[in-house]
């Protein structure tokens, strides 16, 4: 497998060669690149990708350039080459974890598709990472060479797709970790998590009476944290109550009457004491106001 010679295009690249190159690096730990438009090189190459007129899976043909292109999925959004070398290699750099393959191709290989193919609709506005990756090609006041710039983008690209995947995979992690606890809560209006987990998406999608979430904090002191009525709302279904706002220690000790109490945001989501118990207090504290 080390001896593996990929082909894509020369000159200017974007993020879907660029993409593709670094999602190879994890299926293949050493490769000949070649980054040429002469067919007779693309013919003779392994895997060819972003070139050469033939989608061809079996045969490790990854261009989305002829008639007709190479597909779409099922929301309309075309294949680019990652895409298509997401499908096919995918499983395989996410360890045999499915839902992870399909979380980062959500998030990640679709939106790369959308910008390179010109389905921009639904795409968020502002800079992207396919404007990003574009941005390492050399301008015309620079003299660089673009093989050079390739290989920087692709190294970027390696640890982003890296990070994206540990990313969708903590959080399908985390949606079995929630939802066990919901299910194990003794109230069901406050969720207790042994450990911090990212919780709000699957609060959201599983319980309709979570109120609060509790959890211990990375120092060791335990917090009480209020569920937003929709995801990126600054609107909780119940906040803190309102004596507590903006106060800590002494003051917030005086008022709760609880002797370790550390702390209460002024706007009212969040607030922490020492221990579980007291932190169970304040939820207790909280839903009788």
């Amino acid at each position: 497998m080390n001896d593996k010679t990929i082909a894509t295009h020369n000159g200017n690249f974007h993020a879907d060669d660029v993409f593709s190159i670094a999602a190879l690096k994890g299926v293949f730990p050493a490769f000949k690149l070649i980054r040429t438009r002469d067919l007779e090189l693309i013919a003779n190459a392994d895997i060819v990708v972003d070139v050469g007129g033939i989608y061809d899976a079996d045969a490790d043909r990854f261009d989305h350039h002829q008639r007709g292109g190479a597909g779409e999925r099922e929301n309309g959004i075309p294949y680019s080459s990652f895409g298509l070398i997401w499908q096919k290699y995918g499983l395989e750099i996410c360890q045999g974890n499915q839902d992870v393959v399909n979380a980062v191709d959500t998030g990640l290989v679709s939106t790369i598709d959308a910008i390179d193919c010109g389905h921009v609709e639904g795409v968020s506005k502002g800079i992207s990472l396919s404007q990003t990756i574009s941005m390492f090609n050399p301008t015309w006041q620079e003299d660089s060479q673009f093989d050079a710039c390739f290989d920087e983008a692709v190294d970027f690209a390696s640890r982003v797709l890296t990070r994206f995947i540990a990313s969708a995979n903590g959080g399908i992690s985390a949606k079995a970790i929630v939802a066990k606890a919901i299910d194990n809560a003794e109230d069901p209006r406050v969720i207790v998590l042994e450990k911090y987990t990212p919780w709000k998406r699957t609060v959201h999608a599983l319980s309709e009476e979570a109120l609060y979430v509790v959890y211990p904090a990375q120092s060791g002191e335990w917090r009480i944290q209020t569920v937003p009525v929709e995801l990126g709302s600054f609107k909780d279904r119940k906040s803190l109550p309102k004596q507590w706002a903006g106060l800590s220690d002494k003051e917030l000790k005086e008022v709760t009457g609880i002797d370790d109490a550390m702390f209460c945001h002024n706007a009212l989501f969040i607030a922490g004491a020492e221990s579980f118990e007291s932190t169970m207090k304040m939820a207790s504290i909280a839903l009788e106001e």
